[in-house]
């Protein structure tokens, strides 16, 4: 049985800064598990038409890996050329096995470590975890009546399918939010009629990107200037957290009025307008940046079902609507997003005393800095409960977990101990704070019901105040608040 310090259980951005982090502290004895027959994460995953970062490229990259950027918002292409090139530099190739699904973890109390186990039987033994599957790696597909009669092509836009050809086709598209908003403008020119379902609308706001010239981004090769860039994009982004959090005013005018004003000027027709304008406060969902969407929407070849025209049933032929009207389709796009909250982490984690993280979990999920759980040592969540960021990058909240959990990692190693497990009360203290903060939040108190919130109806997605709050905290590792055995 292969052993190891550490294991970290995905390769996108989360599990490649995990991996650089370690190498600075000096900890080489480390395996990353990657369930796809590639790495890289999101970026190498979603390949769909459209594909792009929804936060500006110099601060959507890891802070010790700036990049030669062409654009303010990177395309998919390019994102992936970016997570490749980190991959490289820092040569994780050579410390990943993938194809490697994790099917269980289970702590060992005897031997103080992890059991880690793979799909086809195969078991791995470290000392420490650090999921970093990500919050957006699994898809979810609602239970449609007659899903599975369908007898055309279908696909998760998680899952897109390369060799399909839609040019031509009758398609639907599933889902209006930010996967939806990409792929619509890319595909409507090209399909014979495009029919969206969108339950519920998305406020949509210009998309302010910017191709740099040559010159600039010559400029932009010198660090300071790199640092610079990304300070300016921070601070201007960081102002966000104001409105999302203690004023509805300056949540109208900052985002409020440019959205309404987007819609007037990209749709004549006020019925349509009447259709994407929503009904909740502005950032209690994602918002969405767009140039494109509502232009699609005009087109005489695009269709805009919402929910007074929904989906009655799928059939063989395609959608039979609420209007009782039979849609023939070649093609049923899902962009219907995916398990962000209660479904953190995908596979069974078994911790002290035969605990499962799905009981524990049971109510809403819930974690110290988001990062670690009493009863379940030696284990760390990247990404995980509350700590999503709704106005600036993830990114920069991976960053602030890797400053705890290589502290943790470091007083372990030197202390001589052979783990370490966040106090139950040290959790309960922190979980509270959180959830008395959300509540001053537009996301909980916006009128709205989002993927950011659990089925408990707790906002579980996002942390409720300025990233640099977070980062703060991170940074100030409070031993007291941990057990070391």
């Amino acid at each position: 049985m292969s052993v190891y310090r550490v294991i970290i259980i995905g390769s996108g951005f989360g599990g490649q800064c995990a991996a650089i982090n370690l190498h600075k502290q000096g900890i080489d004895d480390f395996l990353i598990l990657e369930r796809r027959e590639f790495m890289g994460g999101t970026w190498a995953q979603n390949t769909y038409p459209g594909a792009a970062v929804d936060v500006q490229s110099p601060l959507y990259s890891i802070e010790s890996e700036p990049y030669d950027w062409s654009q303010m918002f990177a395309e998919q292409d390019e994102l992936r050329e970016y997570t490749n090139y980190v991959i490289d530099k820092h040569g994780l190739r050579a410390k990943t096995r993938t194809a490697a699904n994790v099917s269980r973890i289970a702590w060992d109390s005897t031997a103080q470590q992890w059991r880690v186990e793979l799909d086809g039987g195969k078991v791995l033994q470290a000392q420490f975890v650090i999921n970093a599957s990500g919050p957006l790696s699994t898809p979810v597909i609602p239970d449609f009546k007659g899903r599975d009669s369908f007898k055309g092509k279908s696909f998760h836009t998680n899952s897109w399918d390369q060799n399909y050809d839609y040019r031509g086709k009758r398609v639907a598209i599933i889902g209006s939010g930010a996967s939806a908003a990409q792929v619509i403008p890319a595909i409507a020119k090209d399909v014979g009629h495009l029919h969206v379902f969108q339950r519920t609308p998305h406020w949509v706001i210009p998309r302010p990107d910017y191709v740099f010239k040559p010159w600039q981004r010559k400029l932009l090769r010198h660090k300071r200037i790199y640092r610079l860039l990304r300070e300016v994009i921070y601070w201007a982004l960081e102002t966000r957290v104001v409105g999302l959090k203690y004023s509805d005013f300056m949540l109208e005018l900052l985002a409020g009025r440019k959205a309404r004003k987007h819609i007037r000027r990209q749709i004549a027709d006020p019925q349509l307008q009447k259709k994407v304008t929503p009904d909740f406060t502005i950032g209690c969902k994602r918002v969405i940046l767009s140039n494109t969407l509502y232009p699609a929407y005009c087109r005489d070849n695009v269709t805009l079902h919402d929910k007074t025209d929904g989906i009655g049933e799928i059939t063989e032929r395609g959608i039979t609507t609420t209007h009782g009207d039979q849609l023939d389709l070649d093609l049923i796009i899902y962009s219907t997003g995916y398990d962000a909250t209660d479904g953190v982490i995908s596979y069974p984690v078994i911790g002290l005393n035969n605990t499962r993280l799905a009981d524990v979990w049971h109510d809403f999920p819930r974690a110290y800095m988001g990062t670690c759980i009493p009863g379940f040592p030696n284990l760390f969540i990247v990404t995980g409960p509350n700590t999503g960021i709704g106005h600036t990058s993830a990114i920069f909240i991976i960053e602030a977990q890797m400053n705890y959990i290589m502290r943790a990692l470091r007083k372990v190693i030197l202390s001589g101990q052979k783990a370490i497990e966040v106090k139950s009360e040290a959790e309960a203290s922190y979980t509270r704070h959180i959830h008395h903060e959300m509540a001053k939040t537009v996301w909980q108190r916006g009128g709205c019901n989002s993927w950011y919130k659990s089925k408990s109806g707790k906002v579980i997605a996002m942390f409720p105040g300025f990233s640099f709050t977070f980062r703060r905290w991170t940074k100030n590792f409070r031993e007291k608040d941990h057990s070391f055995y």
